[in-house]
């Protein structure tokens, strides 16, 4: 019996010492932990990445305050109870600016020990962790973005901890009920979709009849539409000017006057594609008006521009000279200095071809 419990004893002893080292390794998981409880007031020790006894009691506090089982580890559970800064970890979504959450704190720790100033670590994805990530890439001959994806999140960190999982967007499904006379060919026109991809998607002959009344899924259509036909750019301005409800002639106009439908156009001030949107209107759309990511393509640019128009023309209480000059001006600067000639000129124009095209 003595024997089993030298044993016993020994055979713990070993186990504990194996862990400590584990206990005590570096992960910068666990400085974006640090930096939410400090956030929250239950940590006061150094964001190092390192979960020792200090930030082992930090989160036993939290624990005992919500209810939870007091164990010091930082589960599922324990980070929901952090709140929206709390989740998600580094390597599970792309970041970009006006983001909060676990992972921005993970990725300002890991900026700071490079030396790039991302400013206070705090969780917030703000204007001084913005050109921080912007350093970073172009000192690793990255697009500077400012946007954080699997490429720039490898290249900040390495470790197994840090390893990109972030799920695979999936391609958006519409679903289109039949008109009566309607072709596939016609519907395929409308979306800018193949019919061998519409036939696919819905087990259908395409030599036979549809029948009107019936539904049929249109495979990427609701955020994206091919490339590669010639009417994919009006198809891309009459869907989404209908999806949000703008005059899809005033839309055609914008566009036609701002490119003259050529999506590869890019402007000096880097104003990009058929809407010629900036970074900062693209960002500013994606992160305030819509608050998800807009796919970097034909159709997701007008679907940017044709948002940013929409709000606009909000701002301007239904004002379409005003929206207008606030397109190609900025808002501010129309209510501050008012229309000067050049975009006096430019609205003169687009409602003109608005109502001819």
């Amino acid at each position: 019996m003595r024997v089993t419990r030298q044993v016993i004893f020994l055979t713990s002893l070993f186990a504990a010492l194996a862990l400590a080292p584990a206990a005590q390794a570096f992960n910068p998981q666990t400085a974006g932990l640090q930096i939410v409880l400090r956030e929250h007031g239950l940590y006061r020790g150094a964001i190092d990445g390192v979960q020792g006894p200090k930030t082992r009691r930090a989160i036993r506090i939290l624990q005992r305050r919500r209810g939870l089982a007091v164990d010091g580890l930082a589960g599922p559970r324990t980070r929901a109870a952090l709140g929206p800064r709390g989740r998600p970890l580094f390597g599970t979504r792309v970041i970009r600016r006006r983001m909060t959450g676990y992972d921005v704190g993970v990725l300002q720790f890991l900026l700071a020990r490079r030396g790039l100033r991302p400013g206070r670590l705090d969780a917030r994805f703000g204007a001084r962790t913005q050109q921080a990530v912007r350093r970073f890439q172009r000192s690793k001959g990255l697009l500077a973005d400012g946007v954080v994806g699997r490429r720039t999140a490898r290249l900040l960190c390495s470790l197994p901890a840090c390893t990109w999982r972030a799920a695979p967007r999936r391609r958006p499904t519409r679903v289109h009920r039949i008109s009566p006379g309607e072709t596939l060919t016609a519907i395929s026109r409308r979306y800018g979709v193949s019919v061998q991809a519409i036939a696919r998607a819905n087990r259908v002959d395409p030599s036979r009849f549809i029948i009107a009344g019936a539904r049929l899924r249109i495979p990427g259509a609701a955020a994206r539409m091919a490339m590669t036909q010639p009417f994919a750019v009006r198809a891309a301005l009459d869907y989404w000017s209908g999806r949000y409800g703008v005059d899809a002639r005033l839309v055609r106009a914008v566009a036609w006057f701002e490119s003259g439908f050529n999506n590869a156009l890019v402007s000096r001030v880097g104003a990009r594609g058929v809407m010629q949107v900036t970074p900062a209107t693209w960002d500013y759309v994606e992160v305030v008006l819509l608050g998800r990511r807009i796919p970097n393509t034909l159709s997701g640019n007008v679907q940017v521009g044709v948002a940013y128009l929409r709000q606009l023309l909000r701002e301007f209480r239904g004002d379409v000279r005003l929206a207008l000059a606030g397109y190609v001006q900025g808002p501010q600067s129309v209510r501050t200095r008012g229309l000067v000639l050049e975009t006096e000129n430019y609205v003169a124009g687009v409602l003109a071809l608005s109502r001819r095209i």
